[in-house]
């Protein structure tokens, strides 16, 4: 099948000095919406205000030991960058295996998504279940929902849509909305993991191709991706298609849908709400009254945009029923589809396989010499920054920096493919100059802008630390391919039993 490829803009990069000032703008270029950035030149002196900020005190070990010269300042001028947030050489592919399903996205050679459905853990994420509830804990502000889990979901007062009719305007406490042994409809947000049960809301939300259906509600928004004239067409167009009665909040992939698009789509998602409406009314509980579609048809609905070079499967039934569902919501799209019939493994021929394995890892090597080394634990995730063999060639203070934006470019991706949730705490190279660390901040922003999950970075932490958050909905990449080790129970030590007991008995004579 021929590929047809769009003309993007080209990506203009010169010397950005640490310290600029960039002015941030949207554009589209045909059917592409791309960023423009002013990069203006800073003051050539620190701020007196800077000036008179004091140092933090280090104690010793701490990374870096530096004068604070502020020496290796790069130059700076003025230049206008056009900067894709999509780039054309991005491709889908789709290996289909007896016992799962896997979706990876290509950003040139360079693996940055995978998703996996196993045939012995489905996510449940977006399925609507008619629940029992089986206990309510006034002092959590919870309920346990049994929706026909192994484990009974968690349902909290927040998540509870309560009728002002009935209750006002005053949200009633969670024991005057529930009791045990009532039947309440509940949707998956968050899978169950670990020893935690799923998380449940009462507040349905239907996603669709170009945006998502919030019934028995009033919020209205627009994805804020999307440039100023977008928006506003967008808006008149929700202004009239949404119908009494439900919110709307229109996402990305609707930069370019016309307005009988939109219709459709809203008349597609409201017919499901009927439907869950009817079927939800009665029977037997706890059952399952929506699915969401396979993994497959969920990635497309979600990820998969004109952006896309192509998407290749390599299994036949699977690209008929591609074929089927872009008909439905994008048939321009169809062209982008081959079904993969070489000889060669589909991840073979493209080396996925052995970029899943490095992602597994817990060191991962940056293309100057320094490294990062990623650690989980129960509450958080630690990410740690090193120089490794990076040795630089002018300056101290220059050689930290470059070595720490490399390192915000690569977490930005190791996050997306290792699907790392929850809170994580970034330990970059101390940096002496406050604009350099401004500069470190606004490149991890920018490489988490192409992420889809909802992320939050907060600023450089009087140790010098990163922390960011990042929406935690399913069992990320390492959880998916590995089991806790029966002998150590995941800890990664072994303890010397002999040498404890030995110690104990001595200290008893």
């Amino acid at each position: 099948m021929a590929i047809f490829r769009r003309k993007t803009p080209t990506v203009i990069r010169k010397g950005v000095g640490s310290d600029s000032i960039v002015e941030h703008k949207t554009r589209r270029v045909g059917r592409q919406v791309v960023e423009v950035r002013r990069i203006k030149e800073a003051p050539s002196k620190p701020s007196r205000k800077a000036e008179l900020k004091p140092k933090p005190i280090r104690p010793t070990g701490t990374k870096s030991r530096r004068p604070t010269s502020g020496r290796g300042r790069t130059a700076i001028r003025d230049e206008e960058i056009i900067i894709p947030p999509e780039t054309e050489r991005k491709q889908m592919l789709v290996r289909v295996l007896p016992h799962q399903t896997q979706v990876v996205v290509l950003e040139g050679p360079v693996l940055v998504e995978h998703h996996v459905a196993r045939s012995d853990k489905a996510s449940v994420v977006g399925n609507v279940y008619l629940g029992r509830v089986r206990n309510v804990l006034p002092g959590m502000e919870a309920a346990f929902v049994d929706f026909g889990e192994a484990k009974n979901g968690v349902l909290y007062a927040g998540d509870i849509q309560y009728d002002p009719a009935k209750h006002g305007k005053r949200r009633p406490r969670i024991e005057e909305a529930l009791n045990k042994g009532d039947d309440v409809l509940v949707q998956v947000v968050k899978d169950a993991m670990g020893e935690k049960g799923a998380r449940l809301t009462n507040q349905i939300s239907l996603p669709g191709r170009y945006l998502v259906l919030v019934p028995n509600s009033d919020v209205q928004g627009i994805s804020r991706r999307l440039p100023d004239e977008d928006r506003q067409r967008l808006r008149d167009i929700i202004r009239e298609a949404k119908p009494e009665g439900y919110g709307v909040i229109v996402r990305t992939a609707a930069a370019a849908a016309s307005k009988s698009e939109i219709r459709a789509d809203i008349e597609r998602l409201t017919k499901i709400w009927e439907e869950i409406q009817q079927s939800g009314n009665g029977g037997n509980s706890p059952r399952v009254v929506y699915q969401e579609p396979t993994l497959l048809l969920r990635v497309l609905r979600e990820h998969y945009t004109p952006e896309f070079r192509r998407l290749m499967i390599d299994d036949a039934e699977a690209y008929e029923a591609v074929i089927d569902y872009l008909k439905e919501i994008d048939s321009d799209l169809i062209r982008t589809v081959q079904l993969y019939e070489d000889t060669l493994p589909l991840f073979e021929r493209f080396h996925v396989e052995d970029q899943l394995r490095k992602a597994l890892d817990r060191k991962v090597w940056l293309p100057s010499g320094g490294h990062l080394v990623i650690d989980r634990t129960e509450a958080l995730t630690v990410i740690d920054v090193n120089t490794g063999k990076f040795v630089g060639s002018s300056s101290l203070e220059e050689t930290v920096l470059q070595n720490n934006l490399e390192a915000a470019e690569e977490i930005g991706r190791q996050l997306r493919l290792r699907d790392i949730g929850g809170i994580i705490v970034i330990d970059f190279i101390d940096m002496e100059t406050e604009a350099n660390q401004q500069a470190l901040l606004r490149r991890l922003r920018e490489t988490l802008a192409r992420d889809k999950t909802r992320t939050q970075v907060f600023d450089v932490s009087n140790l010098g630390l990163v922390e960011m958050t990042r929406k935690n909905v399913s069992e990320g990449l390492l959880e998916t391919f590995s089991d806790s080790c029966p002998t150590c129970n995941g800890r990664g030590v072994l303890l010397h039993e002999e040498a404890a007991t030995q110690g104990t008995r001595v200290e008893e004579t």
